[in-house]
């Protein structure tokens, strides 16, 4: 289980543009990597248009927002595209990187219990360690809470 002050597990992962993406060249920043169930639902949608109204403050923080699923490359690209979103979408669909930050436990909806992806969020310092963890979130209102945090630990 991760938790507060470990060094964050390391990734390279390709993102909605074809790139690679890996936490090691991000170093020297925050990163804020968020976990989301599917792209293009609902709740997704609501959280990710949140990130991208808030990039403008996670920008003056020092910080880059990452939004990572299971969701194929092109469902990404298609995702970021219809919803204008000004971050990178990683692709994660063998969920090493979504196991490794625990965002892939059990849930249940009507009554049936399987494994998924929980809304979570992960806080990376620019030292590498884990700064922060939502091990839940909401999708309406996250965005913000974590710019408090970054707020916080400035």
């Amino acid at each position: 289980m991760l938790k507060e002050g470990d060094p964050a597990p390391t990734f390279r992962l390709p993102a909605d543009d074809g790139g690679e993406i890996s936490l090691k060249d991000l170093r020297g920043k925050h990163v804020a990597l968020y976990f989301y169930p599917k792209a293009s639902t609902p709740g997704c949608t609501t959280e990710a248009i949140e990130f991208r109204e808030l990039k403008h403050e996670f920008d003056k923080l020092n910080a880059v927002i990452l939004g990572c699923s299971a969701d194929s490359v092109a469902a990404q690209a298609k995702f970021k595209e219809k919803q204008k979103l000004n971050f990178p979408l990683l692709s994660d669909p063998d969920f090493t990187v979504i196991e490794a930050y625990d965002a892939r436990r059990m849930k249940s909806f009507l009554g049936k219990s399987y494994l998924g992806i929980v809304r979570s969020t992960v806080l990376v310092g620019p030292n590498g360690k884990v700064e922060k963890i939502w091990p839940t979130a909401k999708s309406k209102g996250h965005a913000a809470e974590v710019v408090e945090a970054l707020k916080t630990l400035q």
